[in-house]
């Protein structure tokens, strides 16, 4: 009850800010692997220059273009797997209730 006597309903769906908090972190997380591992290959460490050099910026744009194409087929992979194991768990709850019909 809230503070007026009424009862509270609560959302039917997960919670927004919730869902927004994580994919944030998820992101933030994303950009600091790509920028650590991308650094690490494309980024040399000989000069003082405060700018990336030509080969340095077009090493990056491809690890980047690299890194971001992988964790898109590693989530469509994922995204079929968490379906097939759905339709699993679906096809196992209709055996049980089809049994306990019985």
């Amino acid at each position: 009850m809230n503070f007026f006597g009424q009862k509270e309903e609560q959302p039917a769906g997960p919670d927004p800010v919730f869902a927004a908090k994580t994919e944030m972190e998820m992101y933030t997380d994303l950009f600091n692997k790509i920028s650590a591992s991308c650094f690490q290959k494309c980024a040399s460490r000989k000069h003082k220059d405060s700018d990336l050099a030509l080969g340095e910026m077009s090493c990056t744009d491809r690890c980047v273009s690299k890194y971001l194409e992988a964790q898109e087929k590693v989530g469509v992979i994922l995204q079929k797997a968490n379906e097939a194991q759905a339709a699993q768990q679906q096809n196992l709850a209709d055996m049980q209730t089809g049994m306990g019909m019985r």
